[in-house]
């Protein structure tokens, strides 16, 4: 049906010159509108109603679903920032922990180094000290090979020089001894 034959249904024609009903049925169409209007009132009303109220039932349905859900969700988020804010703490502690380890670990190596230093110190004292004697204990064999050899050259000197007293010293020591 369409919109001229609404309007012819309720409008008078200018010819009458009054306000009235078109019941020419051929043109108005009233009763194909008058079947499918009632059609769709008695057969719709139960489909319709039927359709909506399921639609309504699964609204609901995803709207209790969609609560559930957010109610769920809000407790994984508190759970989660509450694992968080564990995990900043444990973090915060590792932290700490491993501040005070580096701290006692730079003083152990500082203490260690201060300690290989003095040790050090103490082997080269003693490798100076060591090296002093052996110098000097060479200085001193030196000085005596010089003096044997200045007291052998002296006696030498001495002995070829008094050669005739030297004659006479082997002849009294022989004399002594009993020779002739």
């Amino acid at each position: 049906m369409d919109a001229v034959n609404l309007v012819n249904l309720f409008l008078a024609t200018e010819e009458m010159g009054h306000f009235g009903l078109n019941f020419d049925i051929f043109e108005t169409n009233v009763i194909n509108l008058a079947i499918v209007i009632g059609v769709l009132v008695y057969f719709g009303r139960g489909f319709l109603g039927k359709t909506l109220g399921d639609r309504q039932a699964a609204i609901a349905t995803e709207i209790k679903e969609a609560e559930e859900r957010n109610q769920e969700a809000a407790v994984r988020l508190a759970d989660e920032q509450q694992k968080l804010a564990q995990a900043q703490q444990e973090a915060q502690r590792i932290r700490q922990e491993a501040e005070v380890r580096a701290k006692l670990a730079k003083d152990e190596l500082l203490a260690q180094a201060k300690r290989e230093i003095e040790r050090l110190k103490q082997t080269a004292s003693q490798d100076t000290t060591a090296s002093q004697e052996r110098a000097i204990a060479e200085i001193r064999d030196r000085i005596a090979s010089l003096a044997l050899a200045k007291a052998e050259a002296d006696l030498n000197a001495q002995l070829s020089a008094n050669a005739e007293m030297q004659r006479q010293l082997v002849d009294r020591s022989i004399a002594l001894l009993g020779g002739k």
